[in-house]
């Protein structure tokens, strides 16, 4: 059979499982194990050759997802649910807020600014977002904020789950495309805050042309002794658990994985400092009482959660190891790079060409199903491609573009899956409409930072690649 009917037929049968409602793991694992008996296997045997193609490719994936490089996944996962579930999220968001003071549309600012910070520690997407719609689109509608000055802020930002470290999803991606996790992850810093600071320019630019999309209200005034004490205790404890992810593996003090376990400590460690000890000082038995019952139902609610993504995770990397596998064996994916490399256009138009597919994708179905299709194929490409750089940092320079890409196909109509989130969590008589316009501006921030990065690869290759 020709390369690319196998490659057509293995999409096509993923595409087509995916479309029944089959998990995307397992699409990937009936899939590729039944293209590697047909392919590899040697019928009419009837003895152990007969399976023989199978089982070198399922101890070739095993073999992959048995690595400590994906330690960081449910690490990074666990933080992020033990700052929701114990409560130091909600105490971070109403210490930045109060810290605003009477900043015209500072509701909106807020969600940024506790929006970065909290993806960063929850890693998910789907989590911040949701966590976001819940806790500031209420406030913002009785305040009378517009439609896309309370939704927008929260899609843009939920986004930054992708980029800003420690992000679970990064992980998976330098997991899949075999890159260093630690440069990846560092990578995402610089272009993950200046997302930020657009988000923040864009909201002022808004408000600024129309004060009556965020209207002004009176505040209860906020001293500077409160204030202070509010950033102290309530804001720069919760950031520094991020720096110190960063900074451990940013100077080689210590992996992703071990950087990952000790922010899963320190968020612990802030929850037993917030629910037990300042309250056993402050003479608060009732709320001592209540310490144990409370963190270990946020424990159980965090182990199940991250537990459960871990799981799935797992399932994805196994299958698209079989895929990597499948491809490489029948030479699906050698074939197709010399058919892409063979076309004289430049590594520009190659580089649009992928994410414009990454973006169509992204209309259809989730990133983890994104990365299973594309990885395999893109990052082979993209290594053959001369982009002016090291081939290391041309890999890690174009793996923060496809995060960024994905961010981006998140929000974008009519099928984004933040688009679906935020529909749950909106005030009810919200249209759908409504949702998709208000997440145009800042998708068009995010497009900026690509265009950007690819003008301007330092963005992303810098910092990972201090002191080279």
């Amino acid at each position: 059979m020709e390369w690319y009917w196998t490659l057509l037929l293995l999409l096509g049968s993923i595409l087509a499982l995916m479309f029944i409602g089959l998990p995307v793991g397992i699409a990937f694992i009936v899939v590729n194990t039944v293209a590697a008996f047909f392919l590899f296997g040697r019928f009419g045997s009837f003895d152990a050759n007969m399976f023989a193609g199978i089982t070198q490719l399922t101890d070739n994936a095993f073999a992959n997802i048995t690595i400590f490089a994906i330690v960081p996944i449910p690490m990074f996962l666990l933080m992020g649910e033990m700052f929701f579930h114990t409560g130091l999220a909600n105490r971070m968001f109403n210490a930045v807020e109060r810290l605003m003071g009477r900043v015209p549309a500072r509701l909106s600012y807020v969600t940024v600014a506790g929006g970065t910070a909290f993806a960063t520690l929850s890693g998910s997407s789907m989590g911040s977002t949701a966590l976001l719609g819940t806790l500031m689109i209420p406030e913002m509608s009785k305040r009378g904020y517009k439609k896309h000055m309370s939704i927008g802020p929260i899609l843009g930002t939920g986004g930054l789950a992708m980029l800003i470290p420690p992000s679970a999803l990064a992980v998976l991606l330098g997991t899949l495309a075999e890159l260093d996790i630690g440069k990846l992850l560092i990578a995402g810093v610089i272009p993950g805050l200046l997302l930020a600071l657009f988000y923040t320019i864009l909201i002022f630019v808004l408000a600024t042309r129309d004060p009556n999309a965020a209207p002004a209200y009176d505040v209860e005034f906020t001293s500077w002794g409160t204030r202070i004490r509010l950033l102290l205790l309530d804001i720069l404890p919760m950031i520094s658990v991020i720096f110190m992810v960063i900074l451990l593996i940013m100077f080689g003090i210590a992996t992703p994985s071990e950087s990952a376990s000790y922010g899963s400590l320190g968020v612990m460690f802030l929850a037993i400092l917030y629910l037990f000890i300042v309250p056993l000082v402050q003479g608060d038995m009732d709320a001592v009482r209540k310490f144990l019952p409370f963190f270990g139902k946020a424990l159980w609610q965090s182990l199940w959660g991250a537990g459960r993504v871990t799981v799935i995770a797992l399932f994805i990397l196994f299958g698209s190891s079989l895929f990597s596998n499948v491809l490489a064996a029948s030479q699906a994916s050698l074939r197709l790079i010399e058919w892409v490399t063979s076309f004289d256009v430049s590594a520009l138009t190659l580089l649009l060409l992928m994410f414009g597919v990454l973006l169509v994708l992204g209309m259809f179905m989730d990133q983890l199903a994104m990365m299973l299709l594309t990885v395999p194929i893109f990052f082979p490409i993209v290594q053959g491609v001369d982009f002016g750089m090291a081939t290391e940092m041309k890999l890690i320079w174009f793996g923060v573009i496809m995060l960024l890409a994905m961010e981006i196909s998140f929000t974008t109509p009519p099928f984004g899956l933040l688009l679906f989130v935020m529909q749950g969590v909106a005030p009810p008589g919200t249209r759908f409409s409504e949702i998709c316009l208000a997440a145009l501006p800042f998708m068009g921030c995010a497009i900026l930072l690509v265009a950007l990065i690819v003008m301007f690869p330092a963005i992303a290759i810098w910092l990972p690649f201090l002191g080279s």
